[in-house]
């Protein structure tokens, strides 16, 4: 059996990386209001909200990226072995008149 690839560094920083921009962009908000509101609680309060959004916001971008091969194969209706996957049964014509 052949071990699996191990994941390169920059796929292991990834969701750090995510995680520090969801930190910048909740930082961000804290300060903008706790200048404007001099009030601590708020601020804290729009941090969390702020960083708990991006984060569900970066998390959703992830998941729009391109499909690995095993995926593309999957969509395309082969199998692992590159053969064709048997069609859907034959269910009969229509409705008649369509």
């Amino acid at each position: 059996m052949t071990e699996p690839a191990r994941p390169t560094r920059k796929e292991i920083l990834k969701p750090v990386e995510l995680l520090v921009i969801s930190l910048i962009l909740g930082a961000f908000v804290g300060l903008v209001v706790l200048f404007s509101t001099r009030q601590p609680l708020l601020a804290a309060v729009f941090f969390g909200i702020a960083f708990i959004v991006s984060l569900v916001v970066t998390a959703m971008f992830t998941l729009t990226f391109k499909p690995n091969q095993a995926e593309v194969d999957e969509l395309a209706g082969e199998n692992e072995d590159g053969t064709p996957k048997t069609p859907p049964p034959y269910l009969g014509p229509g409705p008649k008149g369509h």
